[in-house]
């Protein structure tokens, strides 16, 4: 196994970009998992001949879908990377002024 500098600076957008994609995924894992049992539970509790396509019954995996799609924007599209930039641009600030 090849070892790497720590203190490079391509290793540590790699490490950040790494750290984004595991997060990532483990909120597209929650939203999955998380929105089967609601359908699950909201399965097994509908009423004789009631519809399940009630928006009721969508409203958590709409409004947290919504969440995961700006989550994957900001992990897999660059250009709306805008916390990233500030943060390297905020970063740069304090380091000039410290010095």
């Amino acid at each position: 196994m090849e070892k790497f500098d720590e203190n490079d600076i391509n290793y540590q957008h790699a490490k950040k970009q790494v750290e984004r994609l595991r997060g990532f995924y483990g909120h597209l894992f929650s939203y999955v998992a998380v929105n089967l049992l609601f359908a699950y539970f909201n399965y097994i509790n509908l009423k004789p001949n009631e519809s399940y396509f009630q928006f009721k019954n969508f409203i958590t995996a709409i409004f947290w879908g919504i969440g995961i799609l700006a989550h994957a924007l900001f992990v897999f599209l660059p250009r709306f990377d805008f916390a990233k930039k500030w943060e390297e641009k905020k970063i740069k600030e304090i380091m000039d002024k410290n010095k």
